[in-house]
């Protein structure tokens, strides 16, 4: 452990009673603390409206970290660390009152000044907490002070403009950190390991050797308790905007000159500015959108999404988008990336699929129909791993052909303890390395693709519901592929 940075630091979460701290940020800073990525010079200021003290915030963390840990362990040094102030983020007089405990705080732990303001809470008061922590000195320490957001960044880039705004006048691009969850998970990293570090795999990552991609991120569950929060956002919002278009730059960037944070940054913008922006009139024949009737899963039957809350009776959010990218540069004209992600399907995956083009005359196949390219799956979740679709001989046939699976899962690895996306982004943040964050850039680029398309959507209402619950969505995302002559793989 002695080659591993041990940083020392106080992380301030404005909305330590929310779902987000307990459910995510308490377990990760336990697991640092644990695995020995966070020394004991750490402190933790629990903030919120709710009247608790020291030891309700204590009990809540132990609650929190229950599952992680051994029956016999005592968790009273762990917890000793942490501290609750009640909070109201407009009041000047919270704002000092913190500054004092932050004070006491890195005098008690030897924390250097070093600082991490977490905001887990409702994006409208983003701007407002920059900006009185500034006014207030509280980004000035002898250390450095880093700021953590939560999507959503904006509901359109307009909004995403005046938020960075409000957020630049209080903290420079450097220390603003935009989490998008989805870069924390290791196999999403993996994605450039699995290109940049195999030539059998990065000669052929091209328009000549590629005929399609496609990206799945599909769940099981519905809107849940989030109803309310789900139908301002929708589908393209909560997911298209950043984890869906992340995934594509990462795999179509070009190699960077070196793994630094800027030139790994650099070469994901170059991708989103390459994207081919539609005008409103193509937006139905490259989008296709979907609501969720009632059905059943796994077994159960399950209700409709208007049928969730009173409030979404007349609902025209989409909880399904499927679509066809198009990235007009020289490596990927040409090849089309189709992406789907909805909510209420028959499975939660997160996947990449890679489809190879074929070879001009297949010999091994009697008829075209029962062909099989060559295909590389990336499984992000839930099970880990790469696999390989290859042609090989069919024992007993002669010489025709059957289609092999050469599979690497992640999660069968012994020893491996595939740390929770949170657990990395937490700690990127407190040694300073920004490459699985978001830039304003990207956020950006991104929001002005999505805009179109939300835009001609807002003006049309849909012909909702119109999938099935558990299944893969409608019927017009299946089409949007055959009409290209391709179909979605199910590896």
């Amino acid at each position: 452990m002695s080659n591993v940075l041990q940083p020392k630091v106080v992380i301030v979460i404005f909305g330590a009673t929310g779902d987000l701290a307990k459910r995510k940020l308490f377990p990760s800073i336990y697991r640092l603390y644990q695995n020995g990525k966070l020394s004991k010079n750490f402190a933790v200021v629990g903030l919120a409206r709710r009247g608790w003290t020291d030891d309700v915030l204590r009990e809540n963390v132990a609650k929190s970290i229950g599952d992680a840990i051994s029956p016999n362990e005592d968790l009273e040094e762990f917890i000793s660390h942490f501290y609750y102030q009640s909070f109201d983020v407009t009041d000047e007089s919270s704002y000092s009152g913190l500054n004092i405990l932050i004070n006491d705080l890195e005098g008690t732990y030897q924390t250097e000044g070093n600082r991490v303001f977490y905001l887990a809470m409702a994006p409208e008061f983003f701007g407002t907490i920059a900006n009185k922590l500034q006014e207030n000195g509280l980004k000035d320490s002898e250390g450095w002070s880093r700021l953590v957001i939560e999507k959503p960044f904006g509901r359109d880039l307009e909004s995403a403009k005046k938020l960075n705004k409000e957020l630049r006048a209080a903290f420079d691009e450097k220390q603003i950190y935009r989490i998008d969850h989805y870069l924390g998970k290791e196999m999403v990293q993996n994605i450039e390991v699995i290109r940049f570090a195999n030539g059998i795999f990065e000669h052929l990552w091209n328009n000549r050797f590629i005929s399609n991609i496609q990206i799945t991120s599909s769940e099981t569950l519905g809107v849940e308790e989030r109803a309310r929060y789900y139908d301002h956002s929708g589908a393209a919002r909560d997911m298209v905007q950043n984890h869906m278009l992340q995934m594509v730059a990462l795999l179509a960037m070009e190699p960077p000159i070196s793994l630094t944070t800027e030139e790994i940054r650099s070469e994901k913008i170059k991708v989103l500015r390459a994207l081919r922006n539609m005008d409103s009139d193509k937006v139905s024949q490259y989008f296709v959108r979907g609501q969720y009737d009632s059905g059943e899963i796994k077994g159960e039957a399950v209700s409709a999404y208007r049928d969730e809350a009173d409030e979404l009776a007349d609902s025209n959010t989409e909880t399904f988008v499927a679509g066809k990218l198009l990235i007009d540069n020289y490596r990927w004209s040409g090849v089309p990336i189709y992406i789907r992600t909805g909510k209420h399907m028959a499975e939660k995956s997160t996947k990449i699929v890679i489809e190879f083009k074929d070879i001009p005359m297949n010999l091994y196949y009697k008829r075209d129909k029962d062909k099989r390219p060559n295909l590389l799956s990336i499984n992000i979740q839930p099970n880990q791993g790469i696999t390989l679709c290859l042609n090989a001989q069919k024992s007993g046939s002669g010489s025709l052909a059957q289609p092999i699976q050469l599979a690497y899962n992640h999660n069968a690895v012994s020893g491996i303890n595939t740390p929770e996306a949170y657990e990395k982004l937490l700690y990127d943040c407190m040694i300073g390395d920004a490459t699985n964050f978001t830039h304003w850039d990207e956020v950006a680029l991104s929001w002005k693709f999505v805009d179109t398309i939300l835009d001609v959507w807002s003006k049309n209402e849909a012909n909702f519901p119109n999938y099935k619950s558990g299944s893969m969505g409608p019927d017009a995302a299946n089409e949007l592929l055959e009409k290209d002559g391709f179909h979605w793989w199910d590896i």
